[in-house]
C-alpha cells in the first residue's frame, strides 16, 4: 500500500509541498489541506461517527461523518468519495461545497491539528460498513439532535466549530446554500 501524503500550505492556501501523513501530526503540526464532510441520507439524517480508539489523532471522539486529506492533485469531491468509501463503505452521490474557508487549530494530548479544511455535504447510499481502524462507531441522527450536542466535550473541536457556522445556514442540511468554489484555498482547486 502506498504511503499517504498530505498537502502542505502557506498562509494563503497555496501548495508548498507534501509530506507523509504519518509524520505531520505532532505538537508543531504544519498547516495542511484537509476536508470535512456531512453525509445525509434519504431520511434527512446526518451520519455521526466516532473515531477509532487506535487513531493517533483524537481517538474516540465523536465527529462529523468523514474527514480526510486530499492527495496532491486530487479534487476535493474525489477525496470525499474515496475516504467515505474507505472508512464507511458508502457510495456518495452529489458532493456540495458548503464552507470553503473553514480553518481551525485543535489540540489533544500534545497532538495538534492545523488545517484549512473546507466542509462538504454529500448524499450517501448503502449500509454503513465501517473500517474499524478508522471508525469505532457510526449512527444516523436527526439534525436537531446533532445541534443539541454543540457543547458536548465528546464531540470533536472541529465539528463543534463547524456546527456553529452550519446552524446559521438553514434549519436542515438540505437547505444549506452551496459555497463559492473561488473561496477555496488555491491548493484545493487543482
Amino acid at each position: 500500500m502506498a504511503q499517504e501524503h498530505v498537502v502542505l500550505l502557506d498562509e494563503d492556501g497555496y501548495n508548498v509541498g507534501t509530506t507523509p501523513k504519518a509524520t505531520v501530526h505532532h505538537g508543531a503540526t504544519p498547516l495542511h489541506l484537509a476536508f470535512s464532510s456531512y453525509l445525509v441520507n434519504d431520511d434527512g439524517q446526518v451520519l455521526l461517527t466516532r473515531r477509532a480508539l487506535s487513531k493517533a489523532t483524537f481517538p474516540g471522539v465523536w465527529t462529523n461523518s468523514c474527514c480526510g486529506h486530499p492527495a496532491d492533485g486530487e479534487s476535493m469531491s474525489d477525496a470525499v468519495r474515496r475516504r467515505v468509501k474507505d472508512e464507511l463503505g458508502l457510495d456518495v452521490g452529489r458532493v456540495d461545497l458548503i464552507l470553503p474557508r473553514f480553518r481551525y487549530v485543535a489540540e489533544q494530548d500534545g497532538i495538534v491539528e492545523n488545517e484549512m479544511c473546507p466542509v462538504f455535504r454529500a448524499r450517501a447510499y448503502g449500509e454503513v460498513a465501517r473500517d474499524p481502524a478508522e471508525v469505532e462507531d457510526a449512527r444516523w441522527v436527526d439534525w436537531p439532535e446533532l445541534l443539541g450536542m454543540l457543547d458536548d466535550p465528546r464531540l470533536s473541536t472541529w465539528c463543534r466549530l463547524q456546527l456553529t457556522q452550519l446552524r446559521e445556514l438553514g434549519e436542515h442540511p438540505d437547505q444549506w446554500p452551496t459555497g463559492d468554489p473561488a473561496q477555496l484555498p488555491p491548493a484545493a482547486t487543482p
